[in-house]
């Protein structure tokens, strides 16, 4: 699972980060609540760990923005601040857990098991479907019309980010850091050639499926990224 947590509490962000990652989980990191929402609104995590005292943006204000666009991802935000008044605050913005600095590693570890337990319910990550398009995340499969497309790991990530995020144009930047992030050795120019070689599938299958007058799958919008229509 890839989890998204956010904090301005570098010490605090570290200690986490070192935490999840041990017990096999995917880690992003925001140190501020705008660059939070960013990454949230990519829609490729399953869980959000949030700090209510944020610069920029905060907490309650994060949840709250996500909620009112639609977006099911578990949240668990976590505060110094122990008065009751806060706690109901930041459940009735949409959150749904709150956990009070400072906690133990285990009780952290409970309330995540908790909360993706449920997330298949919450947001229904098993399956998306965009269009004629269907991605299949347990068995790691995208189809067209119920025809499989063949596709490596990386170019799977990507479709996964494109579904997720249909009708949204998208940075390149964002496909590097959400795909490659974790790859030091990787060139962002590498996005371009990724992108290149899955629009060529999609438009080959789509073509050979649904005939010759069909458009691209994947439009490049002059310096803004990336647009999936999923058609």
């Amino acid at each position: 699972m890839r989890f998204l947590l956010i904090d301005d509490e570098e010490n605090l962000v570290n200690a986490l980060r070192a935490v999840l990652r041990e017990k096999q989980y995917v880690c992003d990191v925001a140190l501020d609540g705008e660059e939070g929402l960013d990454l949230a609104r990519a829609g490729i995590y399953d869980l959000l760990i949030v700090d209510v005292m944020l610069p920029r943006l905060s907490g309650f204000e994060l949840v709250r923005t996500l909620r009112e666009d639609g977006d099911k991802t578990p949240i668990l935000l976590l505060t110094a601040r122990a008065a009751e008044d806060d706690r109901v605050t930041g459940l009735d913005c949409g959150a749904d857990d709150y956990l009070v600095k400072p906690f133990g590693v285990n009780e952290l570890m409970a309330r995540i098991r908790a909360l993706t337990r449920r997330v298949g319910d919450l947001r229904g990550t098993d399956h998306i479907a965009v269009g004629d398009y269907s991605l299949d995340l347990i068995q790691r499969r995208v189809a067209y019309r119920g025809d499989l497309l063949e596709l490596t790991q990386r170019e799977f990530q990507l479709m996964e980010l494109f579904m997720r995020n249909a009708g949204r144009i998208l940075a390149k930047d964002t496909l590097f850091d959400r795909v490659w992030g974790f790859d030091n050795d990787v060139d962002s120019n590498v996005v371009e050639a990724y992108v290149h070689i899955l629009r060529k599938k999609l438009d080959a299958q789509r073509k050979r499926l649904a005939g010759e007058n069909v458009g691209t799958t994947i439009q490049t919008v002059r310096g803004m990224g990336y647009l999936f229509k999923g058609m």
